[in-house]
């Protein structure tokens, strides 16, 4: 039995009933950006390495797990919030292929090498660190949130200093931060090769970015077809329900 501790409790990854995931209120639960990047990045079907930098619980992991038979590493600073993720794994059984470790993404090259991993995913803090008055009073969350720990040029340097050359970097950020992603993805020679945007519904603004880049990669940008999450009476879209419900 996973033992669970304060404020925790054990929910459905996804709605399909096939993976669990320890969260809590306070501290750390996951959100769809996690989903959507679970489903966006491209992964090895079999052998190879992924590396999930800013894992959280492992919410990225545990979904890259569904897709792939490859090795899988994540990363993350808060140490409550390691400690879920490592028990996530133990939740699903799935301690031969996903491990997690508690440190800081800037630091990570002594353990991980460089040029090792043939896929990067990342959900990384999306908000520039504001004065402390307008941070979020829980430093679980505003670690999370904000750029307190790491700033987005060293979420992208991290990436590109453990990928290896032609290998595939994925992020989910805000739209608002495109042009400061690609100016540092091509600053860090990962070419943006494929970008989505994913919108609550027609008619609203975008509130979420995919974006993958490969390493060393030829200019060749592909933008995919919008993504809409709920149609206008509030029920998920036929694509966003396929995504969502595994």
């Amino acid at each position: 039995m996973v033992q669970l501790y304060d404020d925790e409790r054990i929910d459905l990854l996804l709605a399909d009933e096939s993976m669990r995931i320890i969260q809590s209120p306070t501290a750390f639960a996951f959100s769809l950006d996690a989903v959507m990047l679970g489903h966006f990045a491209s992964v090895p079907k079999k052998r190879g390495e992924i590396l999930d930098l800013c894992t959280g619980n492992g919410a990225v992991s545990l979904l890259l797990s569904r897709r792939t038979e490859a090795r899988i590493t994540g990363v993350e600073i808060q140490e409550r919030i390691f400690s879920m993720a490592k028990r996530n794994i133990e939740l699903n059984n799935l301690e031969g292929q996903l491990r997690f470790i508690h440190g800081d993404l800037k630091e990570m090259k002594p353990i991980l090498g460089h040029s090792s991993f043939d896929v990067v995913t990342c959900n990384p803090p999306y908000f520039r660190t504001p004065s402390k008055k307008v941070q979020n009073q829980n430093d679980y969350l505003t670690i999370a949130r904000h750029e307190v720990y790491c700033t987005l040029e060293d979420v992208v340097k991290a990436c590109k200093l453990h990928v290896k050359p032609g290998g595939k970097v994925s992020m989910v950020h805000r739209p608002s931060r495109l042009i400061d992603i690609i100016s540092l993805f091509r600053k860090y020679k990962l070419e943006p090769k494929r970008m989505q945007l994913v919108y609550p519904k027609k008619g609203k603004e975008a509130n979420m970015l995919l974006i993958e880049g490969i390493r060393d990669g030829n200019v060749d940008l592909k933008v995919l077809s919008p993504l809409y999450i709920y149609n206008h009476d509030g029920t998920y879209t036929k694509e966003a329900e396929e995504i969502i419900y595994g």
